[in-house]
């Protein structure tokens, strides 16, 4: 059985950005994105020019850190699963990560925002927590349908709905 990564948070995050498990590049580094061909990290940086940018040990706290000031959150669907490999086709036994409790730590979050369409098949866990949920074009490279270009407008739209962009 795999353990995901905590999510992460603050108490005034506003919009959280779910995918459904980390892939193996994440897991091993420890860190949301971990893989260096997801476009995530480059999207944030595109929405906010004025981020963190570069690599290293030391970055990806520096981008978390820089994430949560935005009001930004990131966790996944899953808090465990079996999978081989990194494809979510693969994911057996899912545990649903507990999305009451999350919205009791971030009393400001008014939204949810779907990292994919996979991640997007599993939005019937949220809709208890009476939020709006949208699905964003996944910022996998496996993604090549959409350019980077469009999928920078589609999150944000949905950043600038949330007042995330000053």
């Amino acid at each position: 059985m795999l353990t995901g990564l905590p999510p992460l948070v603050a108490r005034d995050t506003r919009l959280l950005i779910l995918g459904s498990f980390p892939g193996v590049a994440s897991l091993v580094a420890q860190q949301y994105y971990g893989h260096p061909q997801n476009h995530f990290w480059k999207i944030l940086q595109a929405i906010w020019p004025s981020g963190p940018i570069g690599t290293g040990a030391d970055s990806y706290q520096v981008r978390s850190d820089w994430l949560l000031s935005k009001k930004l959150g990131l966790w996944d669907v899953y808090a465990a699963c079996e999978r081989e490999g990194s494809l979510d086709s693969r994911i057996r036994k899912p545990v649903v990560n507990d999305f009451a409790e999350l919205q009791r730590q971030c009393p400001d979050l008014e939204a949810i925002a779907h990292n994919g369409a996979e991640s997007f098949k599993h939005s019937l866990h949220t809709p208890l927590l009476d939020l709006p949920v949208y699905k964003l074009p996944s910022t996998s490279p496996a993604n090549a349908s959409w350019s980077f270009e469009r999928k920078l407008a589609a999150w944000r739209e949905v950043f600038e709905k949330h007042r995330l962009i000053d």
